[in-house]
Formats: C-alpha cells, sequence, structure tokens
C-alpha cells in the first residue's frame, strides 16, 4: 500500500500526485496541513518534516524529494500491466 502525506498547495507534492495518477496507482491520502494529525505522524515517520512523504508500506519504504519519489514510483510500479 502507497501512502502518501502532502498539501495541496506544494507544488512538488503536486508533482507526485501527477505520477501516481499517470501510473494509475492508488494509495491514500494524508493531507498534512500545519497543525494537523497527518503532519504529526509524517514527523514520527521521518527525521526531517518535508512534503511530499511516500510510504510504501509494501516495501518498507519512507521517502522525501519528489524526484526521487517519481523516480521510484516509474521504477516499481510503472510496468504494471493492466
Amino acid at each position: 500500500m502507497l501512502e502518501l502525506y502532502h498539501f495541496e498547495s506544494c507544488p512538488y507534492c503536486q508533482k507526485v500526485r501527477n505520477k501516481l495518477e499517470e501510473l494509475d496507482v492508488s494509495y491514500v491520502s494524508h493531507p498534512s496541513l500545519q497543525g494537523s494529525r497527518n503532519r504529526e505522524r509524517a514527523k514520527k515517520l521521518t527525521a526531517e518534516v518535508q512534503f511530499p512523504l511516500l510510504v510504501d508500506t509494501d516495501r518498507n519504504v519512507v521517502m522525501i524529494e519528489s524526484d526521487d519519489i517519481c523516480k521510484y514510483l516509474e521504477e516499481h510500479y510503472g510496468k504494471r500491466k493492466s
């Protein structure tokens, strides 16, 4: 399962959401505005509070940086056959 911690106005978060949609990959969305419970959960997952934050529970991967996340998604989910 993929989980994405993000916030709407972040262009880097939008980039990752677009990649997930392009690859037709399902994910759980965790909007993480300042002061939200999701932001507090994100703080527990990584030393830095940075968004977007992707969690791949199937592979036990937690990552930040939109370019790295998009590359990861292409490598692991880009070759899915419908």
